[in-house]
Parts: structure tokens; C-alpha cells; sequence
């Protein structure tokens, strides 16, 4: 990691789902943030604006303002469709270079590859530093098995940005609380920006994404003998779903917990795509994975945020009789019973 302490920006969309490495950064994170910068609420604290990120971390209106409080360190933290750097955000950037800040982004688009910005770090020495880059050595999956006392968990989704890296972070967290020596995979770049390790997979040649899963898992093996992968994509978004296969078969999970948006009813971005029933999403990711190795769907996390008290109970209580599994939502009602059906006969 760059030189802490950090700014955060989200460019006025502290609020929107795009922002989800600031929101996952702040709530997850260890690192020392100083500042969110977002013009659009500034003078509010992120808790206030998003309560999901449960820590009263200032929002200010400028990187010159994160700057005077101290910030030594800008992170991009949007994840936006497509993974570009568009012009507001490029403005940002420069201005945290000119301030003296390193910048870390987890971009399609690299920093290292714009000159203009190279030069500026080169000029004021500072780092960029893009955590979607992956290790050079990357090669397919070697077929090597993770060790027999390893137990790998793997959250995978009926649909993309719904919570499956909430609910792997989650459980990790939940099953560490209970002594146990358990590791978050991170497969994407808000999870390497919270963990200061991992591989964005979505930024890899095709060929390499099952190679890297398996990476991923033996290296998490010598830090943990619990590990929660975390899902990308979805098996069934059109434009996501060749990741979320190669994490599958690559990782070779022994249990699979399925994160799923109550009220959600087509795929994000394809109203004319219908998500199909719950039932047929579990015997769709098994059955995927029933060749390489099964791994049954043991539990399904709901993310019940657009739902009433009330309602997200009966919601919960309605999943677990149509699938035949445990649910539960993990940040609103305790992760305890999907942690309990994750670890299974380890518990």
C-alpha cells in the first residue's frame, strides 16, 4: 500500500452504488482515512450519508481540502461501469499529483499508461499505484488441488453489485470473531484496497482467470484454513459471467453461499432479462461446478436494504422454505446463521 493517511474520492457520488470501493474501504478498511472528497456532501460525515459505512469519516469539497487535513495518499473510489477514467475524475487525480498525494486507483484504465500523469508523479514524487494490475507469471490452473484442511467458501450472486463482497467480508470477519483462522480472497480491487493483497480478475486475459483463483487460494492456505472467495459477477449477466465461471473453477470451493438483492426481479442493466427463481440459480451454480468438484449452495445471503423490518423478515423467512437452505441478511441481522452453514460439519 501507498502512504497512509488517505482521501477517498467519489467526484459527488459518495451516494450512488459506483462508490462501492469507498463504501467497502471505510467500513472494512484498517488504513487511517482522513477525508472523503465529494463537492455534492460536503460537510456531512460518510455514516451520515450512507450508514452502510458505519464510521463518521468527513466528507470536504476538494482534494485541497483532504490535503490540509493531512491526506498523503488519494484513493479513486468509484467503481464505475466499464472501468474508466473519465474527466472528472482525471482532475482529481492531477490535483492530488500537484498536491504531493501518491494516488491509487483500481481502474480498466491504468495510470501508469497516460504520460501525462507519469510525468507529473515523476515530477512531484509521488507513486501511482493500480490495483487491478495483476502479477506478470499468471499461467491456466495447474490442476493442484487446495490442501485437504483448507475449507474454501465462495459467495457467488444471481446478479452483479448486490453484496458479495459484503457477505465475504462478513463472514470472515463473523468467523475470526469466533477464534478461527479465517482469510478474505480478494478477487477484485476494492477488496485488494481493504486487504492490501489480491487479484483483480476481471482485469486479466480470459485464459488466466482460473489460474489466478487457484493462485488465490494456495496463497490464502498459508495464511488461514478458512477462506471466503470472494464472487464476481454473475453466471447469468451477460456481460459478467466469464468471470464468475473462471473464479469457480479455479478456486474449486467446497460450499457456495448465493448473495441475491430482495425485490430484484431482471438483471442489472437488462430490464429485459427476468432473474431466474432462487431454485434455479442453486441447481444452476451446482451444476456448474459438479464436474471440476461439487460444491452445494449451503445457504443464501439476502440484501434485504430496500425492504422494511418486517418485510425483510418474511422475505428471509420465504427464501429458506422455496430453497431449502438457511438465509438471513448479514449486515442487518448477523451473519451467524450463514457463517454456521458455511463452516458446515467445520462449525
Amino acid at each position: 500500500m501507498t502512504r497512509e493517511p488517505i482521501a477517498i474520492l467519489t467526484a459527488g457520488l459518495f451516494d450512488d452504488h459506483h462508490a462501492k470501493t469507498a463504501h467497502g474501504v471505510i467500513r472494512y478498511g484498517s488504513r487511517g482515512i482522513v477525508a472523503v472528497v465529494d463537492e455534492r456532501h460536503a460537510g456531512r460525515t460518510a455514516a451520515e450519508v450512507v450508514p452502510f459505512c458505519a464510521r463518521k469519516v468527513p466528507i470536504v469539497a476538494s482534494v485541497a481540502d483532504a490535503a490540509g487535513r493531512g491526506a498523503r495518499t488519494l484513493l479513486v473510489g468509484l467503481a464505475p461501469t466499464g472501468g474508466k477514467l473519465d474527466a472528472g475524475l482525471r482532475a482529481g487525480v492531477v490535483e492530488a499529483i500537484e498536491a504531493g498525494m501518491d494516488v491509487e486507483a483500481g481502474l480498466h484504465t491504468l495510470l501508469r499508461d497516460d504520460p501525462e500523469l507519469v510525468a507529473r508523479a515523476e515530477r512531484h514524487g509521488v507513486e501511482l499505484r493500480d490495483l487491478r494490475v495483476g502479477p506478470d507469471d499468471l499461467e491456466v490452473p495447474g490442476g493442484d488441488p487446495p490442501p485437504a484442511e483448507v475449507r474454501v467458501v465462495h459467495s457467488v450472486g444471481s446478479d452483479c453489485a448486490i453484496g458479495k463482497k459484503v457477505v465475504t467480508l462478513e463472514l470472515d470477519r463473523a468467523a475470526r470473531g469466533f477464534g478461527r483462522r479465517s482469510v478474505y480472497v480478494p478477487t477484485g480491487q476494492t477488496g485488494i484496497a481493504i486487504a492490501g493483497w489480491g487479484i483483480a480478475v476481471d482485469h486479466l486475459i480470459a485464459d488466466y482467470v482460473a489460474g489466478a483463483a487457484e493462485r488465490l487460494v494456495r496463497e490464502g492456505a498459508e495464511r488461514g484454513d478458512v477462506l471466503f472467495v470472494e464472487g464476481q459477477g454473475a453466471l447469468f449477466h451477460p456481460a459478467y459471467s466469464g468471470v464468475t465461471l473462471g473464479l469457480l473453477h479455479g478456486a474449486r470451493p467446497d460450499a457456495l453461499v448465493l448473495a441475491h438483492k430482495a425485490g430484484e426481479r431482471t438483471i442489472q442493466g437488462r430490464s429485459d432479462l427476468p432473474l431466474p427463481p432462487l431454485p434455479e440459480l442453486i441447481a444452476a451454480y451446482e451444476a456448474i461446478c459438479r464436474p471440476i468438484k461439487a460444491a452445494p449452495v449451503v445457504a443464501v445471503a439476502l440484501n434485504t436494504s430496500a425492504l422494511h423490518e418486517r418485510d425483510a423478515r418474511a422475505e428471509i423467512q420465504r427464501v429458506e422454505r422455496e430453497c431449502g437452505v438457511p438465509a438471513g441478511d448479514v449486515v442487518r441481522f448477523g451473519p451467524e446463521p450463514i457463517l454456521g452453514a458455511a463452516l458446515g460439519a467445520d462449525g
